[in-house]
């Protein structure tokens, strides 16, 4: 990763931090963020050394969102190439719009898509995409000075890159249209009780701890077993309970006899921990 990317990667054993890195910018997204973020999730999911993921951000904030002055040309033109010609016609702009918000809705669908779980540490402001970004996280952790908004409707947008189609499967839908319409803030409190927070921490050194330690522990598990819990809860997505229970029939009988598995019996009878190697 060069020193100019707007994301770091750092590795600790099994579990990888993805660190939001434009400090100066409040970790506002510029059109290279949405192009390399997905990269470097995409290259984590596929790498076997990699059992799970945190994402924190350098600085005194989470994000901002999107990066108005830096692409704010892109909004307009519906660019991400801000060196591309301009569009022939309203139609071919309107095509380019609709590709450039496919190019962003990949960006967090990364996270949802990648087969590691993906834990949040959020401290400071999280607005905007900055909330697209986390509800694609499978856990999220905050410290107490966190402030959120879905803001769009103040910047005369729809939100259109997650946060609408995922945060109703988190919180009530009620307190979404609630959020979503008027664009308010919310403290990390509120977020909490909303049930979109799991934990709150005091600071941001230890929201990333906590982040930190809890992507620690999912990691000593057998890779296999949590790789397949994540796929199966997001199966359950959109199926009848028959259904999600025969997927998990099938997912079972396919993965069950692995190599794991006799570990973590041979390791309960020889009253040992585990070493697991995802096979």
């Amino acid at each position: 990763m060069d020193s100019t990317s707007p994301v770091i990667v750092e590795r600790r054993d099994h579990v990888a931090i993805v660190w939001l890195d434009r400090p100066d910018k409040r970790n506002a997204f510029a059109p290279a963020f949405w192009t390399s973020f997905p990269t470097v999730i995409e290259e984590l999911g596929d790498d076997p050394e990699i059992r799970a993921v945190v994402v924190a951000a350098k600085g005194a904030a989470f994000t901002v969102g999107i990066d108005l002055k830096a692409f704010g040309p892109a909004l307009v033109t519906g660019n991400i190439d801000l060196t591309a010609p301009a569009p022939a016609s309203p139609v071919a702009q309107r095509a380019q719009t609709r590709r450039l918000v496919k190019t962003m809705q990949r960006t967090f669908s990364s996270l949802a898509e990648c087969p590691k779980p993906v834990i949040a540490a959020i401290h400071g402001y999280c607005i905007g995409a900055g909330v697209d970004l986390i509800t694609a996280c499978d856990i999220r952790y905050a410290a107490v000075d966190a402030i959120f908004s879905i803001r769009e409707t103040r910047l005369a947008m729809v939100a259109d890159v997650g946060t609408l189609q995922r945060l109703p499967k988190i919180i009530d839908p009620g307190s979404v249209a609630e959020l979503a319409y008027t664009g308010r803030d919310f403290d990390a409190g509120e977020a909490a009780s909303l049930g979109l927070i799991t934990r709150i921490l005091a600071d941001a050194d230890a929201v990333v701890a906590a982040a930190i330690e809890t992507a620690e522990a999912i990691a000593a598990n057998s890779p296999l077993a949590v790789q397949g819990t994540k796929a199966v809860l997001r199966a359950g997505d959109g199926r009848t309970v028959d259904e999600a229970l025969d997927y998990v029939a099938l997912w079972n009988a396919a993965f069950l006899h692995s190599n794991d598995l006799g570990e973590a019996m041979a390791s309960f009878v020889e009253k040992r921990d585990p070493e697991f190697k995802g096979l």
